[in-house]
């Protein structure tokens, strides 16, 4: 189990009256949103942050071996598995 220690948040008083609302409207504790909220916020941010770190690490890639696949050629191949289509990888070429 982890852990759980406490950290302060400062709100205004409209954003507080905001959170106190939702809060209400959901049964919830304010405490809940918030955690809820920054759960989220963070999820969400580290997906972000993935993404950018493998964008980064193919644009390496890319420079080191000129290897790609077209726009063109992606398309056709999502198309085709959105489409519910079995569908072969485009080989990477120079």
């Amino acid at each position: 189990m982890a852990t759980l220690s406490t950290t302060s948040v400062k709100l205004d008083s409209a954003m507080k009256e905001r959170l106190h609302r939702l809060a209400s409207a959901r049964r919830r504790s304010p405490h809940w949103v918030m955690r809820e909220a920054i759960g989220q916020y963070v999820e969400r941010e580290e997906k972000r942050e993935q993404l950018r770190q493998d964008a980064l690490a193919a644009w390496a890639d890319y420079q080191i071996n000129g290897l790609h696949v077209t726009a063109k050629e992606a398309d056709g191949w999502l198309a085709k598995l959105e489409a519910g289509k079995r569908a072969v990888i485009p080989k990477c070429h120079d």
